[in-house]
């Protein structure tokens, strides 16, 4: 694996700005990491990790989330189904997580995932 990138289509939202229940919200978070997962297998099974690898996680959407803590927080559970993956935990130091935002046409959600090996 030297790279891969896959577009999810999935609306990664603020959920500290959302106010549902803990039903929704955890119905929401599986799908979401069932989905990068799931696609991420369909392009390519996972391999033997052996050295680092970067993550570049980037959230299409019309209008950009405060990038601090937002970002980060909208696309959590999309990093976890990366992880489950990639075979690691997602803290692993192996992996360099990195996140960025693009302008997407109106109503046009998605994510995209690029991960690079050795580097």
């Amino acid at each position: 694996m030297t790279s891969i990138v896959v577009t999810l289509p999935i609306r990664a939202e603020s959920v500290a700005n959302l106010r549902e229940g803990w039903a929704a919200r955890h119905k929401r978070a599986k799908a979401h990491r069932h989905t990068a997962w799931a696609m991420l297998r369909a392009e390519a099974p996972a391999c033997a990790i052996d050295g680092r690898i970067a993550v570049t996680i980037t959230r299409i959407a019309p209008r950009p989330l405060d990038s601090h803590d937002n970002l980060r927080t909208s696309t959590k559970a999309a990093v976890d189904g990366i992880a489950d993956w990639l075979k690691l935990k997602d803290n692993d130091e192996r992996i360099d997580w990195a996140y960025a935002q693009e302008r997407g046409a109106p109503k046009h959600y998605a994510v995209r995932v690029e991960i690079r090996a050795g580097a």
